[in-house]
């Protein structure tokens, strides 16, 4: 979609208005027909198949910068995890650009990698179709000055667009922790800290508003600068491994199709544990 503006997308989204209507209740249910259910105990369930085509769009960490290989990365460690539990597996289209960030209209696009995700969803996302979209913004945005209300509005565009045309499950990821905040010259100096937990808690909102989950990653991290690789932007082999691990937990706790397996499983497996030789050492 390299060269479709906000506009145009915002445009077509309106033009197909009632398609995403007909995906979703009234706003005190808004519950997509497509996905899960909620059992009677309230819990609700995102999604009750297995996953067949996972899409992780987003910035140079999404990408793998810069862990030690790419079987490191976290966009490449997911879909093991996910695949240890479905008979089927997922596939992967990592599609992560380094300096990437959402629009057109963020400040420092100039001078980041592009096309920005708003220019590319088309061509580097709805045309794999997946069922699994996690989407990674916000780091570079927020360090290119992109305003947070921006940032948002961006935000609820991507996934409107996306909707217009497929109906998969969306994963929204905060920003990762970094450590050096002034190392990058003047486009890329304006994030602190407390900036990035600004971008958090906007795409916690965005995720609650628009149906999608939301991955904390900050709160992941426990600010435990040795999950951070020494250019103190991209994660490290461990970083990748706590992200991957995060976002799993957050897809294990919501999804049930990644049960189906475990729960056929154990209808039929037999005991496996020999606690004899230990309840005869006991000494009385």
């Amino acid at each position: 979609m390299t060269g479709v503006s906000r506009r145009k997308i915002i445009a077509s989204t309106a033009a197909a208005g009632a398609v995403t209507a007909g995906l979703f209740e009234s706003h005190a249910d808004q519950t997509p027909k497509t996905l899960g259910t909620a059992d009677p105990t309230g819990k609700r369930d995102w999604w009750n198949k297995e996953f067949r085509t996972l899409v992780t769009l987003g910035e140079s960490t999404t990408a793998g910068g810069w862990a030690s290989h790419r079987e490191r990365a976290w966009a490449h460690l997911l879909p093991g995890l996910i695949n240890d539990f479905q008979r089927i597996p997922v596939q992967l289209v990592n599609v992560g650009i380094g300096a990437n960030v959402i629009s057109t209209q963020s400040p420092s696009y100039k001078h980041s990698g592009k096309p920005a995700a708003l220019e590319r969803l088309d061509r580097h996302v709805i045309h794999h179709r997946p069922d699994l979209f996690v989407v990674s913004y916000g780091l570079n945005d927020a360090r290119g000055g992109t305003p947070p209300d921006q940032f948002a509005e961006d935000m609820r565009t991507l996934i409107d667009h996306v909707r217009t045309r497929i109906q998969p499950l969306i994963v929204l990821l905060g920003p990762y922790y970094m450590t050096g905040f002034d190392q990058f010259g003047p486009h890329w100096n304006n994030a602190t800290l407390q900036q990035f937990h600004v971008f958090n808690d906007v795409t916690s909102r965005v995720a609650r508003d628009t149906d999608c989950l939301f991955v904390d990653l900050l709160s992941a991290y426990g600010n435990a600068n040795w999950l951070v690789h020494h250019d103190t932007v991209h994660a490290n082999d461990l970083g990748h491994r706590i992200v991957a691990n995060r976002i799993f937990e957050v897809l294990a706790s919501n999804c049930s199709g990644l049960a189906r397996e475990t729960r056929e499983l154990e209808k039929h497996i037999p005991p496996w544990r020999d606690e004899s030789v230990l309840r005869r050492n006991v000494v009385n």
